[in-house]
C-alpha cells in the first residue's frame, strides 16, 4: 500500500490531487458535502493511483522503457 502511494508519480496524478484537494477546501469554505464528496474521491483516486472504474477497471499501463531499438536496413530500388 505504501509502495502505491509514493511511487509512479505522472503529471496527471498530480494534477488530480491539486484538483481534489481544492475541492475539499472550495466546499468546506461553501459548506456543500455533496462537493465534499466529490473532492474526496478525486484525491482518493490520486492517492491510490485508480481511475473512475476501480481498481482494474480503467488501468493504464506503466511505460517500460527497457526496450531497445533495432536497427533499420533499407535498399534501394532501381528500375
Amino acid at each position: 500500500m505504501k509502495e502505491v502511494i509514493f511511487n509512479n508519480w505522472s503529471f496527471m496524478r498530480v494534477i488530480r490531487l491539486l484538483a481534489g484537494i481544492a475541492i475539499i477546501i472550495q466546499a468546506i469554505a461553501n459548506k456543500d458535502a455533496v462537493f465534499g464528496v466529490a473532492g474526496f474521491l478525486f484525491t482518493i483516486m490520486a492517492l491510490f493511483n485508480t481511475g473512475c472504474c476501480g481498481t482494474g477497471g480503467c488501468y493504464t499501463p506503466i511505460k517500460k522503457t527497457t526496450k531497445s531499438t533495432e536497427e533499420i536496413s533499407y535498399e534501394e530500388v532501381v528500375k
